[in-house]
């Protein structure tokens, strides 16, 4: 028997017709481990995961496999991304056990929810140094019956490291020496990581790092320092050239499996697609160079074509798979597009996207500008007859789950691109969002309590802090394009609810995850690291600096203003250990040190708030 029938998660729902007798995560499943005496499984992912996929065909399709689980274990299957506090708590397990983390998650605990083993993907059989999947099953159902104390022993272990982790020590004050060392010392680990040949940082895989970009581009303007405009300018472009940028149909691909961002993994999400709108926004307008703003408009025409339901919500993500292979979808072969536009345009197409006849990706190409210093894009109409082609292969499956955490994140870059373009779609495109989320993800009780997600018109599950903290961004987003004070009004009224629901109960700065409002499990984490994407506390500290000059005079001004400074100085304690890995914080830093380049547009004209708590040329400690 399988529970998930009744789910709405694409992804739960991937898994209906597995003979895996799975459970969503629920009082029943553990119920049930405890009067079975079983260990429970719990397998976290989401829809468009390339390696969710592959362990699903390997072993949960596998009716072997699933004998093991049935007989053995009670089985939990979660949507990462309706529960992100599920997999914020599991995820540092993992991490603590074994140094490394990923999707899918495979997770061994007992009835009372306490990790003892876990892991990521496992094939069927133990192969190339990895141990199987039903090696593992067999291996922890005999321990379990014969020496079950080891197990609970790791997983005693494991949690008092949990809990350990969530202890803070008192933070000392920030002044203004302080902020300015985390801002220079974040500068130097990046220009550090720097790939100067192929842009980006470290080595591969590379990820693009939006947030990272818009932090060097912020100092850039701050500074002078030209290195800091060079660095982004050689990634954006590099991105924007290589295969990880779709050619044909606008928008970015996951990340890139390469050094030089050429082959993808051919995933398109929508977060990462909405912060690089962000990113070459930035580029655009520091530098006007054309091209910067190419890329966020096409990448935004993706967004608005594909990925928007009609209702004014943007869905999650579009698979990298495509009957069963990754990239198949993206990819051509140099005779498919000799045959489809003719030998001589054919030979053109090919030339100028970088195709070779023997492929260089399984026999097939990626298209790219590599080769090109100053791109240009091909012949429209041939770029048009190629895209129209490419629409006639077996479709792309689309997670069609309205998140609201990356609808306010959506709505925030759509934002800024029509700040720059006064496109009227961009601008329609945010408001629309914003007025889904407030109408439908939003309880009626005038508290502004979200929802995480929407799906077939119903939505589910209490917000997350970063559900909050998003959607204040893209609501503060429209109020500095339009100058509506109903914008700021909600905005406020929605970090109220915030400081009222997410503040921890011992007053030491910082937001809790899940809150008040969710379900309290082994731990209730503060994030502040900037993965892929920005942390929550560090997007509220960026909302807290506008709020604090956007509400002067009014009565939420102290309040804001008394918690953006502890806010501030709840982050620099974390963000001391790595700066580089707090980018968007750091932003948020460099405008509460200086706020002058913040603005609200007002009947056509921008209104710069009060000066800053230092004015920028008094400062010569810079990054050198």
């Amino acid at each position: 028997m399988n529970h998930l029938k009744n789910q709405t998660s694409p992804y739960l729902l991937q898994h209906v017709e597995n003979p895996v007798e799975w459970y969503p995560w629920c009082e029943e499943a553990f119920e049930r481990a405890k009067k079975e005496d079983k260990p429970i499984f719990l397998s976290i992912g989401y829809s468009t995961c390339h390696w969710c996929h592959v362990m699903a065909e390997e072993c949960f399709e596998d009716q072997d496999v699933a004998d093991l689980l049935n007989h053995g274990f009670i089985s939990i299957k979660v949507d990462r991304e309706e529960r992100p506090d599920l997999d914020a708590v599991y995820m540092a397990a993992c991490q603590a056990m074994t140094g490394n983390g990923g999707w899918p998650m495979s997770i061994f605990m007992t009835a009372e929810q306490k990790p003892f083993f876990t892991g990521t993907y496992f094939p069927k059989h133990s192969r190339s140094g990895m141990t199987g999947f039903k090696d593992i099953l067999t291996y922890i159902a005999d321990v379990w019956k014969s020496n079950r104390s080891r197990l609970l022993n790791a997983a005693e272990t494991l949690h008092l490291h949990l809990k350990n982790m969530e202890k803070r020590r008192d933070c000392d004050t920030l002044d203004y020496e302080t902020g300015r060392k985390l801002l220079n010392q974040g500068i130097l680990q990046l220009k550090k990581q720097f790939d100067r040949e192929y842009g980006g940082f470290g080595t591969a895989p590379k990820f693009p790092m939006p947030h990272n970009l818009m932090f060097l581009m912020q100092q850039y303007e701050e500074r002078g320092d030209k290195a800091l405009l060079q660095i982004a300018e050689k990634t954006l472009m590099q991105m924007y050239k290589g295969g990880i940028f779709d050619h044909l149909g606008g928008g970015f691909s996951r990340y890139s499996t390469d050094r030089y961002f050429l082959i993808p993994h051919f995933e398109k999400m929508l977060y990462d697609n909405v912060l690089l709108i962000a990113a070459y926004c930035r580029g655009y307008d520091l530098t006007r160079k054309q091209i910067y703003l190419d890329a966020a408009e096409h990448t935004a025409q993706w967004i608005l074509r594909e990925m928007q339901g009609g209702h004014g919500g943007f869905y999650s993500a579009q698979d990298a798979d495509s009957q069963g292979e990754e990239g198949l979808f993206y990819v051509f072969s140099y005779g498919e597009i000799i045959q489809l536009l003719g030998p001589i345009d054919g030979r053109n197409f090919a030339s100028h996207y970088g195709m070779t006849e023997d492929g260089y990706f399984e026999g097939k190409n990626v298209l790219n500008l590599l080769a090109h210093e100053h791109p240009k894009e091909a012949d429209e109409s041939l770029r048009e007859k190629v895209f129209q082609y490419r629409k006639k292969r077996y479709p792309l499956h689309t997670d069609d789950k309205i998140l609201t955490a990356w609808n306010g994140m959506t709505a925030w870059a759509l934002s800024l691109l029509y700040r720059i373009t006064g496109k009227r779609n961009y601008l329609d495109g945010a408001e629309g969002c914003i007025r889904f989320v407030t109408e439908k993800m939003t309880e009626a009780d005038g508290k502004f309590r979200l929802s995480v997600s929407w799906r077939n018109g119903a939505a589910s599950g209490n917000g997350f802090l970063d559900d909050y903290a998003w959607v204040i961004c893209g609501i503060l987003g429209l109020y500095e394009v339009t100058g509506k004070d109903d914008y700021l009004k909600k905005a406020q009224m929605m970090t109220n609810h915030v400081m009222k629901h997410f503040s921890d109960d011992k007053g030491s700065g910082g937001f809790t995850l899940a809150g008040t409002e969710n379900e309290r499990l082994l731990m209730n984490p503060k994030e502040t690291y900037d993965g892929a994407l920005p942390s929550g506390n560090g997007v509220m500290a960026y909302n807290l600096v506008k709020l604090m000059h956007y509400s002067t005079g009014s009565r939420y001004a102290d309040t804001f203003e008394e918690e953006a400074e502890k806010q501030m100085t709840f982050l620099a304690d974390d963000a001391a250990k790595y700066p580089a890995g707090h980018c968007f914080f750091l932003m948020a830093l460099s405008l509460w040190l200086d706020s002058s380049s913040l603005y609200v547009c007002r009947d056509g004209a921008c209104a710069v708030p009060r000066a800053g708590r230092k004015n920028r040329a008094e400062d010569h400690h810079e990054a050198e």
